[in-house]
């Protein structure tokens, strides 16, 4: 039984590795890893000689493996020589100071030292190290640290991520790379998402989010930098990158779309349905500082002869795709404003009640030229949740609502506003 106990990858590299008789064969350089069953195993040590020279020993010759003693059952002149394989995973050059996600965390840490453990005479990896204890035990430094802790009547926090949550975003060997489960990934905001893609380099960011499924996709890539958002999908296969962009609200759509090449945004409208690339089409003829370049056009709107209890039952359906309701719009079959209605007034009015009879027709609303500032002002004066944009004809061409004036007033780096063709 060559392993037994637990064993952190920082104790194992550089110590000394004897032979038969005990003497020094080597120090380990690194440890190869392979695919094992139920987790990664060593299946090798790569060990220095003199002059520097890398030779191979293959676990099944080790006879004892631990923190305090390393020793092979083989001779010096058994060894074979080692090169350095690019396909290889090795722990010290692959997956040390590697950039992971922890998804429970919502953020990009960075591997310290792998803990490995005893499993049927093998040596598996079990969890990563992204803590300050790894950084301590790798500058052999962690009783130190355990002693300053105590010190100050504190402890040392083990911060460990099980093997089974990890995700290399570019594992060098594909067949072992492990996966966070996509119902995690689902269950993170997209603010946090967009941190971690907007935390590592820029082919990890697109490989992670490639791994996205189309909604979560879609909320990831409004949160993330102009720059970002265009050179993610302006790599992306064509069809799936119209899937992302239709499943964002239009406003957000023509943002994006905005930052890329006409021709990009041309053929990528072309996979998009053809209402919807209507809706992002006229979002994008409007300049960026008016209220058209706020606006959405994803707004709710029935006709003034539907009943409460029709537009209630209605509603339950389309809103489950509208980004955010707080008003119903009342149009006439032209698709003029009319007047407006409140989720609370509908609420509490007859069932039997016509939407002509609880809709406010003292509207405030702007046109599609107006300042963005203005737009801003109107909103903050009448403490409106939502403002129609409506042009000199009376057509309602779509609502800025007060999330979008936080962003403008407020905005966050990824939300910074965009340039529009």
């Amino acid at each position: 039984m060559p392993f037994f106990g637990e064993v952190f990858s920082s104790e194992i590299i550089k110590k000394t590795v004897l032979d038969p008789k005990g003497e020094d064969l080597g120090r380990v350089r690194d440890l190869v890893v392979i695919k094992g069953d139920p987790l990664p195993k060593v299946s090798a040590l790569i060990i220095e000689r003199k002059k520097k020279k890398s030779y191979y020993l293959p676990w099944h010759d080790l006879n004892i493996f631990n923190k305090k003693i390393i020793s092979s059952r083989v001779y010096a002149e058994s060894l074979k020589s080692y090169e350095m394989m690019a396909d290889d995973l090795l722990i010290l050059r692959d997956i040390l100071d590697k950039q992971i996600v922890d998804a429970n965390g919502a953020k990009v840490v960075r591997v310290n030292d792998i803990k490995l453990e005893g499993y049927h005479n093998e040596a598996v990896l079990i969890a990563v190290d992204v803590g300050m204890r790894g950084i301590l035990r790798r500058l052999g430094m962690e009783r130190g640290g355990e002693d300053l802790a105590r010190l100050f009547k504190k402890s040392l926090p083990f911060n460990l991520i099980s093997w089974d949550y990890l995700q290399p975003l570019e594992p060098k060997l594909t067949e072992i790379s492990l996966t966070i489960p996509r119902q995690m990934l689902s269950d993170l905001h997209p603010a946090d998402i967009a941190d971690i893609i907007s935390s590592v380099s820029q082919k990890d960011g697109a490989t992670f989010f490639n791994n996205l499924d189309i909604e979560t996709a879609a909320e990831a890539l409004s949160e993330l930098k102009p720059e970002m958002q265009a050179d993610i999908i302006s790599a992306m296969d064509t069809e799936k990158a119209a899937d992302i962009i239709e499943e964002m609200p239009p406003d957000e759509a023509a943002d994006v779309l905005s930052d890329l090449t006409t021709e990009r945004a041309k053929e990528i409208l072309e996979h998009i349905e053809k209402e919807e690339a209507e809706d992002i089409q006229e979002l994008l003829g409007h300049e960026e500082d008016t209220a058209g370049g706020l606006m959405t056009t994803d707004f709710i709107a029935y006709p003034p002869d539907m009943t409460v209890m029709e537009a209630t039952e209605k509603f339950k359906t389309v809103a489950r795709e509208a980004e955010n309701v707080y008003y119903l719009y009342i149009v006439d079959k032209e698709e003029k404003l009319r007047g407006v209605a409140s989720l609370r007034e509908m609420l509490l009015a007859e069932n039997d009640c016509y939407l002509a009879d609880i809709m406010e027709t003292n509207l405030k609303t702007v046109a599609p030229g107006e300042d963005e500032m203005v737009v801003a002002g109107i909103i903050s004066k009448y403490n409106l949740l939502a403002l129609p944009v409506v042009d000199q004809n009376g057509y309602m061409h779509g609502i800025i609502t007060v999330d979008d004036i936080i962003d403008l007033l407020l905005p966050p780096e990824a939300k910074k506003k965009r340039r529009r063709v």
